[in-house]
């Protein structure tokens, strides 16, 4: 199957997910618009971003707010569109299956990594064992079905599959499919790639100073005609939005993304913005370590649910600007399953009840882990208030994005859930087997799973037909909630600001910004 007949396939995706790409194409406000005149090539883009990233390695990393960092700097080998999320060519020229289990890769000529190695079949199959295999890989969910690779051509690889696996272009356009130099990787300390980033990206590595700045540079050498636009991009790590958000308005910076709801007014009258919303895969939602105390009772996990009303929590923290999630996917996916979506009605009475036949003495402390921010914080109390009406007492144990992240998923094993947010994957089947496949990073406590489900994720990537495909992610999620294995809460859509100068700036749904095609006006 080529890449063609594999975007044809994703053809029928976009139909099928038509209100999300029309409300993306429609929703810019406050004067943006997306003609624009000839691009201007020059200038250093300021970005205020509100984290710092848990790496620049996009194999070890463990935050979605990692990829606008990475973006800039590593090109994969497919990309996906940004209206539909299709897999299109990147490095990887064109692609297809031989067979069911046999994958071909050919790889584009002439491109090179910011540190001269040539991007070849060699540096391909570098990266994807190491992804596979590697013991710092948080990545080996994505290429779990990938049972080797084999050069078999200067620029071509192919990867033998040890079950079919249709998700595979999609999955190769994030973190897996994101190219490392093998010279670098190989030079580097332990754990320095973190720091000192080499891919082949529009933009080189300069400099990242924590919690204050990362800069990049323009690469002279990129392959794509007449890209990048810009001198370079800095970002300016303001981890409380309020601040960054003046900090555009002042000019001090000239673009911030994933505005919380709240600002949407304020930035809309400031005179010298632009704004710009639409819907995104981005889910708050609460991680479950279900293999530890009180989560290693299901009943425990259903009342949690049962106990949060969603609704309220929309109005109260996202200004009506989100839609409250009962799975992973929005409504309007194309993946979605509305009878799923019916099984956690706002009912504290039933989690009561839930928790009286696990023996879940009302007003015992759980420890969850969160952030500080002032949003983060607002939602906090929201729920400790909801979950308080159901006998549950919560405790939130705060720390930076990437701290509180690495604290939970990681070794430490801090705390009994997370309250973050799920920032979405191409395919649905990577956002599955990220979170909840046996060995994957997502899953907290590493708990055993149940086989069904292994086996609807199996079927949801055996075929291309859209069809087929829905009713094992119907499977997929049906199991996935009906052993609560999390609490998702609300979908928040994209909000991002940005001043005059900005042109060119593209929505996603995934809501993570890309800056290809972004340049400035003088």
């Amino acid at each position: 199957m080529t890449h063609d007949r594999l975007a044809a396939a994703a053809i029928t995706r976009r139909n099928a997910i038509a209100l999300m790409t029309g409300a993306a194409a429609s929703a810019s406000l406050g004067g943006a618009s997306f003609a624009q005149t000839t691009p201007k090539r020059g200038g250093t883009l300021r970005v205020s971003a509100f984290t710092n990233p848990s790496s620049l390695d996009p194999a070890t990393g463990g935050a979605g707010s990692d990829h606008t960092f990475l973006y800039t700097m590593y090109d994969s080998l497919t990309e996906w569109d940004f209206e539909t999320l299709k897999p299109k060519p990147g490095l990887a020229e064109s692609w297809s299956f031989t067979d069911p289990t046999t994958f071909v890769i050919n790889i584009r000529q002439g491109v090179t990594f910011h540190d001269g190695t040539p991007l070849n079949a060699e540096a391909v199959k570098f990266n994807l064992d190491r992804a596979k295999t590697d013991p710092k890989s948080n990545i080996k969910a994505d290429v779990a079905t990938v049972a080797s690779v084999d050069v078999t051509g200067p620029m071509q690889v192919t990867l033998k599959l040890n079950t079919p696996d249709t998700a595979l272009p999609a999955i190769l356009s994030d973190r897996a499919g994101m190219m490392v130099s093998p010279t670098a990787l190989k030079a580097a300390s332990a754990g320095n790639l973190n720091r000192t980033p080499v891919g082949t990206g529009a933009h080189t590595f300069v400099s990242w100073a924590d919690g204050e700045r990362i800069v990049t540079k323009r690469n002279e050498k990129y392959w794509k005609p007449n890209r990048p636009y810009l001198d370079g991009i800095e970002f300016a790590l303001i981890p409380e939005l309020t601040t960054g958000a003046r900090s555009v308005t002042a000019g001090q910076n000239d673009l911030i993304y994933q505005l919380p709801p709240r600002q949407k007014a304020i930035v809309e009258r400031a005179r010298n913005l632009k704004v710009v919303t639409g819907p995104t895969l981005y889910c708050f939602q609460i991680f479950l370590n279900w293999g530890k105390p009180p989560f290693d009772d299901v009943r425990v996990r259903k009342a949690f649910n049962f106990a949060v009303d969603r609704e309220a929590l929309v109005k109260a923290s996202l200004a009506g600007l989100a839609e409250p999630a009962a799975m992973t996917l929005p409504k309007a996916h194309w993946a979605y399953d509305k009878s799923v979506a019916e099984l956690y009605p706002y009912d504290p009475a039933k989690a009561r009840q839930l928790l009286g036949e696990a023996g879940f003495k009302e007003g015992t402390v759980v420890e969850l882990v969160s952030y500080p921010d002032q949003d983060s914080v607002q939602r906090q109390e929201i729920l400790i208030e909801q979950l308080r009406k159901a006998g549950m007492a919560l405790k939130f144990l705060n720390a930076p994005v990437a701290e509180a992240s690495a604290a939970f998923f990681g070794n430490e094993k801090r705390g009994s859930g997370l309250l973050a947010a799920w920032t979405g994957r191409p395919d649905p089947s990577q956002t599955y087997s990220l979170q909840y496949t046996k060995d994957a990073y997502f899953n907290a406590g590493r708990a055993p799973l149940p086989p069904e489900l292994d086996i609807a994720l199996k079927e949801s990537r055996a075929t291309e037909d859209i069809e087929t495909r829905r009713k094992a992610f119907a499977k997929v999620q049906r199991l996935v909630m009906e052993n609560a294995f999390f609490v998702p809460l609300a979908f928040q859509f994209e909000l991002v600001a940005m001043n005059q100068r900005v042109q060119g700036y593209r929505p996603n749904l995934l809501g993570k910004p890309k800056y290809d095609d972004v340049w400035l006006e003088s």
